[in-house]
């Protein structure tokens, strides 16, 4: 099966296909979750070129992730297991990991204002899950002294 690049280019009434190589175009691309099977055109990869779209895409990727740790971060902040440290530093890392895409990947589709408000907001994130680990250690320490002191 060859691999055929194209886009769609409308004008007026008509709908043209356009190949063409990926390499030339500056834009963003992604790769789409292709979770609905179907038996059209599957798309593998997309690249957008218009500044808007881009920053419209990416805004709203970004506000559903930073919604998934603010999610997981009060799970855990109102939950009182042991084990809730471990995890709550993979989310740590995430966040990081997530953090260092921004600044490297998106910054140049996102003004920055929002970038600034953005970056502002994952540092807050990232503070409230060091101090729920550093809490959630001393507990352990606490109780570990508890019990060595009963013996």
């Amino acid at each position: 099966m060859s691999e055929r690049r194209y886009f769609i280019h409308k004008e007026g009434n008509t709908n043209e296909l356009v190949f063409l190589d990926y390499s030339k175009l500056k834009g963003f691309d992604f790769k789409p979750q292709n979770n609905i099977k179907y038996d059209g055109i599957i798309v593998n990869k997309m690249v957008i070129i218009k500044s808007s779209m881009i920053e419209k895409i990416l805004k709203r990727k970004i506000k559903r992730k930073l919604e998934l740790y603010l999610k997981l971060i009060i799970n855990y902040l109102n939950s009182d297991d042991d084990d809730s440290s471990d995890i709550l530093r993979e989310a740590l890392n995430d966040l990081t990991r997530y953090k260092s895409i921004i600044d490297k990947k998106y910054k140049k589709y996102l003004d920055e204002k929002y970038l600034k408000i953005l970056l502002r907001k994952i540092s807050l994130l990232e503070y409230e899950i060091k101090s729920k680990i550093i809490n959630i250690e001393n507990e352990m320490e606490l109780e570990e002294k508890r019990t060595h002191k009963s013996r």
